[in-house]
This record gives C-alpha cells, structure tokens and sequence, in this order.
C-alpha cells in the first residue's frame, strides 16, 4: 500500500509540474505567434484552469481522508464554477485577451493527463 500511495504522489507531483510548463511553454508560442492578446489569453486561460485542477485535487483529498462533504462543501463547488466563468469574462472582455486562446488554455490539464498517461505508459514498471 505504501507503494501504490508513492506511486500517485509522484504522479500528481509530475502532473502539477507538467500544468505549469504547458503553460508557460504554451503562452511563449501562444504570444509568438498570434500576438499578445492570444498570449495573455492562453497564460490566463491556464492560471485559471491551474487554479481549478489545484481546487479538484484539494476536494478529492479531503474526500479521500474520509471526511463527509458538508453543505459548505458543496455550495463552494457549485460557487467555483460561476467564479470561472465571471473570471473568463472579464479576462475576454474587460483585458481583450483572445477567447480561443483562452479556451485553449482551460484544456493545459487534460493535456498534462495525457502526457502523464502517455509517460507511464512508455516507462512505468507493471
């Protein structure tokens, strides 16, 4: 059991890891290509999806730790949502960022799983 739990640690350490050099790598091409707007928007787009993954990651946790979700638990998941969404708007319309951009950018953590699953799936050990 110590194993297993090391194993996911390692997992989730790499995963995190993989969330902010996606991002930072995307943002480079992002803005060296289609310009600031798209930069800022994939780097925003990311910060918030990294925000999230992180919120997730913490939830799971303490369910994980046998703790009962409560009322509280489930009104601030339910408040998570609509606070990314008022944060992609004002990201899009108040700093002008590129909506695709930032669409991409919300994506950062599914390609960091899949990166991740690809990875053990070349070198981990069954």
């Amino acid at each position: 059991m110590e194993n297993e739990a090391a194993f996911y640690e390692r997992a989730l350490s790499r995963l995190h890891l993989l969330v902010l050099a996606l991002g930072g790598a995307g943002t480079l091409i992002a803005w060296a290509v289609w310009g600031w707007r798209a930069g800022v928007g994939y780097l925003l787009g990311a910060g918030v999806a990294a925000v999230n993954f992180r919120w997730m990651h913490k939830a799971v946790q303490s369910l994980g730790a046998g703790k009962s979700p409560g009322k509280r638990m489930a009104v601030l998941l339910g408040l998570r949502y609509l606070a990314l969404g008022a944060a992609g708007y004002v990201i899009v319309e108040v700093f002008g960022a590129n909506l695709i951009a930032l669409l991409i950018g919300l994506s950062v953590p599914v390609a960091a799983i899949v990166v991740e699953a690809v990875f053990e799936l070349t070198y981990g050990r069954a």
